[in-house]
């Protein structure tokens, strides 16, 4: 089978398909024929050697951790009625044709709801409803969305327009704003604009009640200020290179209460409800996945070049059918 390798640490470039053996699947695992694999920006920043005191990755390895596909094999004891069900699965590795998930990962994918969307959904579909579970997002509440225009912002936009959130979405460039007025935001700022805080207090009615910071770094400090006293400030993005370097201190004096990365790392009967429901509100039409590009994934280097490119609109998915 065809899988697409990071020989070692740096830019896109060492991306490399590489050919090897089916995975077998063991004692409760199945083998998943992938139709899409996810791509998410965190993937880029290992590949370039970022985060290694998180995470422990060795050169060469398969990268990626979401896909959609068929259920091909069975390892024993991992339950008959999964042979080919359409499904969706966190695994080590997504850039591969075939990959192995415990059957008790698995999320059937609903009819409805096309592969190449469940890939989109794999991961930030999990992370969007579980913010807005943490957050408990409501009818009425002021919600500022850093990175709206982005795979998971442009979910989060969706969301809470449909909880009754008042919605300020923060993207860069007139077509993203344009996107993101479509899909619910109530107000759009520009954070290219040096006064864009400015904006978007304006644009709020004084202050936040809830901020979804998906960028980190200046961006994500620069919005804390925004947030209202007793509010909730999730910083669980960091595509400019970090997280968000916030004032603790002021937070606190507040009563900010404030969220992080490791608030949106879920068990896993979690993460199978919170993708559960997420296909659901796809399934149903109340939520739609932006896909910006389908890339082939033999192509992967190219994918990886429109993610930190920035000008994709929306997920870059990868399509392992050949």
């Amino acid at each position: 089978m065809l899988t697409v390798q990071v020989k070692e640490f740096g830019g896109p470039e060492v991306l490399v398909p590489v050919a090897v053996p089916d995975p077998e699947p063991g004692p409760g695992e199945v083998l998943i024929e992938v139709s899409h694999a996810d791509t998410i920006f965190l993937e880029t920043q290992l590949r370039a050697g970022w985060g290694g005191e998180y995470f422990a990755l060795t050169p060469p390895y398969v990268p990626g951790g979401g896909v959609a596909g068929h259920v091909r094999a069975l390892g024993p004891g991992a339950g008959t009625q999964w042979l080919g069900r359409r499904v969706a699965a966190f695994v080590d590795g997504s850039y591969a044709e075939r990959a192995l998930a415990p059957a008790a990962a698995l999320t059937p994918v609903p009819d409805g709801l096309d592969l190449p969307a469940a890939a989109a959904l794999v991961h930030d579909g999990v992370t969007a409803m579980g913010l807005l579970e943490r957050t408990a997002l409501a009818t009425g509440d002021r919600v500022l969305i850093l990175g709206a225009s982005g795979g998971m912002g442009t979910l989060l936009v969706q969301l809470a327009h449909a909880r009754g959130a008042r919605v300020v979405a923060a993207a860069r460039g007139t077509e993203k704003q344009a996107l993101v007025r479509q899909l619910g935001a109530d107000e759009t700022v520009d954070v290219s604009a040096q006064d864009w805080p400015e904006r978007a207090r304006t644009a709020l009615g004084g202050a936040a009640d809830i901020v979804l910071d998906g960028v980190g770094g200046s961006l994500g400090a620069a919005a804390l200020p925004l947030t209202a006293p007793g509010g909730c400030f999730s910083a669980h993005g960091a595509p400019t290179g970090d997280f968000a370097a916030l004032d603790r201190a002021d937070a606190a004096r507040r009563g900010i209460t404030v969220y992080g990365i490791a608030d949106a790392q879920y068990p896993a009967d979690e993460i199978v409800r919170l993708r559960t429901a997420a296909f659901a509100e796809a399934a149903a039409g109340r939520l739609a996945p932006v896909i910006g590009e389908r890339v082939p994934l033999e192509e992967a280097a190219r994918a990886h070049r429109l993610i930190e490119g920035r000008g994709v609109v929306g997920k870059v998915v990868l399509d392992a059918r050949r």
